[in-house]
């Protein structure tokens, strides 16, 4: 019988309330947290949303923020600061992903606020006490209790007006937090379950989407799916994926799902040479081989293949690869500069990958 693994394994705490209409529950989430001056955050896109969810809520709504930002600036934290003192708000409720969620933690590690997420993507950080902040075009990311929300909402009712597209690069953005999570450094068995159940999830939830993108199934499948990836990514230490996304989102202003997406099939076919034990269940499902598959999956939902199209300069790959090699964190694969120049051409061009290039 093979000997039990050595692991560590600290559990983020946090309360979830899953499933459709589950939305209605926020009053009393607020009744029971002792809240009721909430401030409402949103997006520009999303306001109208915060909006009426407010009004379904008198007397629990201190007022609506709609400045969240992708890679969370921290100018537009300054001023959601501002508003929060001005409001007298003694919490905040993000209403969306991960920009709105990005600056609910935001305030939260300046103010200590009560957090409650309202996830409408897939993007899972709404289950992880790591927080990603912009200044002067670098992205800096930190890990700490006080910015993981104590409660999250999840409605896939709410994820019916999620565009087809915006809900392919959520999911696969969910999908590259389980991948990176079976090689972790501090992985354990139980998130090894948790991120194999994840992807599995993903996997069967996104094809259903884009054929049919109104199939509550469908869209619980990849709710519950990104909850699981979320999951994986606020308990154990991610790798070279990350660092790449973090490097292109914020000193080149990528969009961050797509950025993802697009990236993640190239990740992990870096990795799956030298963390082949651990990616076969993954690799299981798409056929085999990870990387190739994963790039196969992408194309079939209709992802985007290439960085060229979510605005990456060819000119700037030398320098991408540059600063991704900076402070890289721990990878199964040695970090070089070359061999991540070279990854980032192909993901560049929309070449499919190929095992442990």
């Amino acid at each position: 019988m093979a000997q039990a693994p050595s692991f560590v394994w600290n559990i983020n705490p946090g309360r979830i309330v899953f499933g459709a209409g589950s939305v209605a529950q926020l009053g009393a989430e607020l009744a029971a947290a002792g809240r009721s001056r909430a401030m409402i955050l949103t997006t520009p896109f999303q306001k109208p949303a915060g909006e009426a969810l407010a009004a379904s809520l008198p007397g629990q709504v201190a007022g609506v923020f709609a400045e969240a930002a992708m890679h969370t600036p921290v100018e537009v934290t300054e001023r959601a600061m501002a508003a929060y003192a001005d409001m007298g708000a003694d919490c905040t409720v993000a209403l969306g992903g991960g920009s709105t969620i990005g600056l609910g933690k935001a305030i939260a590690l300046r103010n200590g606020a009560f957090q409650i997420v309202i996830a409408t993507t897939y993007a899972g950080s709404e289950v992880t006490n790591i927080l990603g902040e912009t200044r002067d075009g670098q992205k800096t990311t930190m890990r700490g209790p006080e910015v993981l929300p104590e409660v999250v909402i999840y409605d896939p009712e709410l994820t019916l007006t999620l565009p087809v597209a915006m809900s392919v690069t959520s999911g696969l953005n969910a999908i590259a937090h389980a991948v990176e999570g079976l090689y972790a450094q501090d992985r354990n068995p139980v998130m090894s379950l948790i991120a194999l159940e994840g992807i599995r999830a993903l996997k069967e939830a996104l094809p259903g989407i884009v054929a049919a993108p109104q199939d509550i199934g469908a869209r619980g499948q990849a709710l519950y799916g990104s909850w699981l990836c979320g999951t994986v990514l606020g308990t154990v230490g991610m790798a070279l994926h990350h660092k790449l996304c973090h490097t292109l989102g914020g000193s080149f202003d990528l969009p961050h799902a797509e950025t993802h997406a697009v990236l993640v099939p190239h990740t992990a076919a870096y990795n799956e040479t030298a963390a082949r034990e651990e990616l076969a269940p993954a690799a299981d499902l798409f056929g085999g081989r990870l990387g190739p598959g994963l790039w196969e999956f992408a194309q079939s939902v209709g992802a985007p293949l290439t960085l060229r199209e979510l605005g990456l300069k060819e000119a700037d790959l030398d320098r991408a690869a540059e600063i991704a090699v900076r402070n890289p964190y721990w990878n199964p694969r040695p970090v070089e500069q070359g061999a991540i120049r070279a990854l980032l051409g192909r993901a560049w061009a929309g070449e499919r990958p190929e095992q442990g290039e």
